[in-house]
């Protein structure tokens, strides 16, 4: 019985890993997340800051395409809504947010 106790005070007294294995995950777990910065966070807030430059540059004449699909020219900008006339006598009244792109002029005559 005296055999097995003895081996027992044997492994307390080594050395405990793990001291350089924290200082890893901690590194690790920092790396990981510039990684998740630089591939997802920067571009989708510069693709933000895009948007809403061009959402407040919007102006009457403008042809846009609106993020359902809907093509239109502006005919009216309000503070947060924009009218778009789409037909003869037809005219929608959108969020400006929903406004996904900017197209050149003349494209509405060629579809």
């Amino acid at each position: 019985m005296s055999f097995f106790i003895s081996q027992a005070h044997a492994q307390a007294t080594t050395q405990q890993p793990g001291a350089g294995g924290a200082i890893f995950q901690i590194v690790f777990l920092v790396g990981l997340f510039a990684l998740f910065y630089f591939i997802a966070i920067r571009p989708q807030r510069k693709r933000q800051k895009e948007h809403a430059e061009m959402v407040a540059a919007l102006a009457k004449g403008d042809e846009v395409v609106t993020t359902s699909g809907i093509l239109g020219k502006v005919v009216k900008v309000e503070e947060d809504f924009v009218v778009l006339k789409v037909a003869d006598n037809v005219e929608l009244k959108f969020q400006k947010m929903s406004v996904h792109a900017v197209l050149p002029k003349g494209t509405l005559k060629s579809v």
